[in-house]
């Protein structure tokens, strides 16, 4: 894991979000998705600089497509939002939970 998703896990593990259960590093399909949360069907994705690449940016855009039409939210955040302000990260990620 990055830093950034460390830091991000801290946070999640253990149902501390809502009573919600996360898992890290998800396989789903021919992905891996960084944070899922299976009750509300929500993917956390953390974002760093590899992601700006209109290459990475065209993939990932797919990818939240395949995954939609798979019935799953995924929400992204850059490393440096997680770095700045992870409170506010995890309060977004709540909005998210039902």
């Amino acid at each position: 894991m990055t830093e950034a998703e460390k830091l991000l896990w801290r946070k999640l593990r253990n149902r501390q979000v809502k009573g919600y259960r996360f898992r890290r590093q998800h396989p789903i399909r021919d992905f891996v998705v960084d944070f899922f949360c299976y009750d509300a069907k929500l993917i956390v994705e953390l974002d760093g600089d590899v992601h700006n690449d209109p290459f990475q940016m065209e993939r990932d855009k797919e990818r939240t497509k395949v995954l939609k039409d798979l019935g799953l939210t995924e929400i992204r955040f850059s490393n440096d939002e997680v770095f700045n302000n992870p409170d506010e990260v995890v309060s977004k990620i709540a909005d998210h939970l039902k």
